[in-house]
């Protein structure tokens, strides 16, 4: 699935207080949807004898829905939205199940092998889930309200080859460095640094103060991948071959040559300059978040996803500035795309998917402020309350990497999902100092290979 091509909107802009019709808009749309699936449910009934008497239809059973959920961060905030529904539509249920592991694909695999996909999934942007739809596995959403107030240029992610519209993001995604002001002021630092080599400088200088520079994930490699890899894909790959996306379908890229394996060595870089924390093999993402935001680390990696636990430290002064995995004298290229987002399984009745599309139209309506409060990321949709919960600085710094012009989204949007896990393997076992780069870099490359020789049979 290709990332966005076409300028989306200013952030700045979308945050216009049209939010009022389009929750008008979004509650005929509710209203009509409960209306259309009681009347599927009431069968018509011909009284052919006065005797005996008919016995009253019993009412109907609540729609219980299945829910499969990829909230590492606001699993609490889902409970919350989904409690909030139910209430306001006695007749739906919503159990709630939250994925486990490193990625979306590794619980959506055996599940959609065996076709038990649950009735609301995660997914992610990506070939993988794209053809899950064209199977007829997930449904098509583009009925939804929220389809339709969904950023134009996110839409094409969320459609397959065959034109189904098969999920919305939580939000627009990219993945930035947080820092902490007054620790870079401490250690002399007057600029954020703009290419690779200046920061690792800004590193040194933290070190040197005493400081610890970078909080990063080594026992969560999702983050590695979001954050070090994805970077280093663009500026390395993306950068250097315009026909990438053409040579992954192919298995041709050639990631075992010299600006694959930088991609590896520049991760390696920020353990062999002891940038990290002490226990970074074993941080996992709630680790990792903890740990800056209690000002114990000066900068991390991290996704506009979590803006709302970072930008909100306790009583310290942060800011963002886009990650310079570009080589010095060259411009980096930006990495923005879709966050993962939710689709609704094909499988069951009409009824239960009836019920999913308003479960998925109330999270992006009435339910969106639950879990804006706690995230606080960049909303996928045109019309916004003007008061949502957000940092106007990060709004902007994504607004002018969005200027930047087309680059590729996060890592999860563009690979196969089998090269996902071995991805993940890699980045640890580099980054822990097990595996070389050039190693790392040529076992990518033969999965990759292997991938599109699966894919071609």
């Amino acid at each position: 699935m290709t990332s966005p091509t076409a300028k989306k909107p200013a952030i700045a802009a979308r945050h216009v207080a049209a939010e009022k019709r389009f929750n008008c808009q979004r509650r005929r749309l509710l209203t009509w949807g409960a209306a259309a699936a009681s009347a599927t449910l009431l069968p018509g009934c011909e009284r052919s004898q006065p005797e005996p008497p008919a016995s009253p239809a019993p009412a109907s059973a609540p729609v219980v829905l299945t829910a499969l959920i990829w909230a590492p961060d606001w699993a609490e905030e889902m409970h919350r939205v989904a409690g909030a529904f139910s209430r306001e539509h006695p007749d739906i249920q919503i159990a709630l199940q939250f994925m486990i592991g490193n990625s979306v694909e590794e619980n959506l695999m055996p599940k959609a092998a065996t076709n038990s996909l649950p009735d609301i999934v995660s997914v992610n942007p990506n070939p993988y889930a794209a053809t899950l739809a064209d199977q007829g596995l997930l449904a098509d959403i583009g009925q939804c309200a929220a389809w339709g107030n969904m950023l134009d240029a996110l839409q094409a992610d969320w459609t397959s080859p065959a034109q189904r519209r098969f999920g919305i993001p939580t939000g627009v995604a990219t993945t930035l460095i947080y820092y902490n002001r007054d620790m870079f002021e401490r250690a002399g630092i007057t600029a954020t640094p703009t290419d690779f080599d200046a920061f690792i400088s800004a590193g040194l200088a933290l070190k040197k103060a005493g400081l610890t520079p970078l909080a990063l994930s080594g026992g969560f490699p999702n983050m590695l991948a979001n954050g070090p890899f994805s970077h280093g894909f663009a500026n390395e790959i993306v950068a250097n071959f315009p026909d990438w996306r053409a040579r992954i379908a192919a298995g041709t890229l050639p990631l075992d040559g010299a600006h694959g394996i930088a991609i590896f060595a520049r991760l390696r870089q920020l353990a062999d300059h002891a940038l990290l924390q002490p226990d970074f093999m074993r941080a996992g993402y709630d680790d990792t978040l903890r740990l800056f935001a209690e000002g114990r680390a000066a900068m991390t990696f991290q996704g506009t996803w979590a803006a709302g636990s970072l930008m909100r430290g306790r009583g310290q002064r942060v800011g963002v500035f886009a990650a310079p995995w570009n080589e010095r004298g060259r411009a980096a290229v930006p990495v923005i795309g879709s966050e993962t987002g939710f689709a609704v399984a094909q499988r069951g009745s009409e009824r239960s998917r009836q019920a999913a599309r308003m479960f998925i139209d109330y999270l992006y309506g009435p339910g969106m402020p639950i879990w804006q409060a706690k995230r606080q990321n960049i909303p996928p949709l045109r019309k916004l309350d003007e008061e949502v919960a957000g940092d106007r600085a990060l709004f902007a710094l994504v607004e002018q990497i969005e200027r930047q012009g087309t680059g590729p989204g996060l890592y999860y949007s563009y690979l196969p999902a089998n090269t996902i896990e071995r991805l993940h393997a890699l980045l640890q076992s580099v980054l822990f100092g097990k595996m070389a780069p050039m190693e790392a870099a040529r076992l990518l490359h033969h999965s990759i290979r292997d991938q599109a020789r699966t894919e071609s049979k």
